[in-house]
């Protein structure tokens, strides 16, 4: 029997999803082989970096390429899976892979001046500092969670493709510059911010997730005309919101921790502590 009594889905082989899949991952390895070349193996980029990115990497995949991307249009439950991969797996290991400096590396070196004079551009280097400012961050991600869970956006996106893929994108964003704000290089001087935004999203998004844990009634009309033998649609969505609330939170806490366990243990090897 298939989960929920869904029908068989496909892959997602949607041709510029699958393009710019395909360049991220290129562009990654040409420019961390070329950053290695000249600097020497492990340097610049390390070879933790390349794994992870090759882990988020696969999250996005599996989150947007595989069945999972069809089964979430007939279950909220793999709907929130596929979210809470985009959001909370693939996103916190793309950034700490630095692709940012691995696709700089792939481009001819005359582009690689002009990106270089862009970035450190004062427009640029204000714009960016902007949006990832701890708060703005945490505003952006908090923002773009709950108004497109608000039922009449979330079934918008449901039955219009462009309104989907905008969902997705608005959530990765997010994520992104989130967990930027959290373990970038400036977050590891500001400790207490990175803190104070983990432990707060996981507060506002646990309190989603009980909402609709403990909704009397589904919140999404979609949902309920979608064929299934196994849960109701109520049990779908109570499902969904312990998705969300549970394991995505228990991923703010692991990370937390590991940024204290971090910064206890370059504080004893500082040495004014010795």
């Amino acid at each position: 029997m298939v989960p929920l009594g869904l029908p068989r889905v496909s892959w997602n082989l949607e041709p510029w999803l699958l393009a710019l899949l395909a360049a991220s991952a290129a562009l990654y390895v040409r420019g961390s082989m070329r950053l290695w070349a000249r600097a020497g193996h492990g340097r610049g980029i390390t070879p933790g970096q390349a794994s992870r990115f090759a882990a988020g990497w696969l999250a996005l995949v599996a989150a947007l390429v595989s069945p999972l991307d069809a089964a979430g249009e007939r279950s909220f439950a793999l709907h929130m899976v596929q979210h809470e991969l985009l959001m909370v797996i693939a996103a916190p290991l793309l950034v700490t892979a630095r692709p940012l400096e691995a696709w700089t590396w792939a481009l001819p070196r005359e582009w690689r001046r002009r990106v270089r004079a862009f970035t450190h551009s004062r427009g640029f280097g204000r714009a960016w500092a902007l949006i990832t400012e701890p708060v703005a961050a945490w505003s952006l991600h908090a923002l773009a969670l709950w108004a497109w869970h608000v039922p009449a956006f979330f079934e918008a996106a449901l039955a219009h493709e462009g309104l989907h893929v905008l969902q997705h994108a608005s959530f990765l964003a997010s994520a992104l510059l989130f967990w930027w704000s959290v373990l970038g290089r400036r977050a590891r001087a500001a400790e207490g911010v990175a803190l104070a935004s983990l432990f707060t999203t996981m507060l506002h998004t646990g309190v989603l997730g009980a909402l609709l844990t403990l909704a009397p009634s589904p919140w999404y009309p979609h949902y309920i005309a979608q064929p299934r033998t196994g849960f109701t649609p109520l049990e779908d969505q109570q499902l969904g919101g312990l998705v969300m609330w549970m394991p995505a939170g228990l991923a703010y806490a692991v990370c937390a921790l590991a940024l204290v366990s971090t910064w206890l243990r370059d504080a004893t090897r500082s040495p004014r502590l010795r």
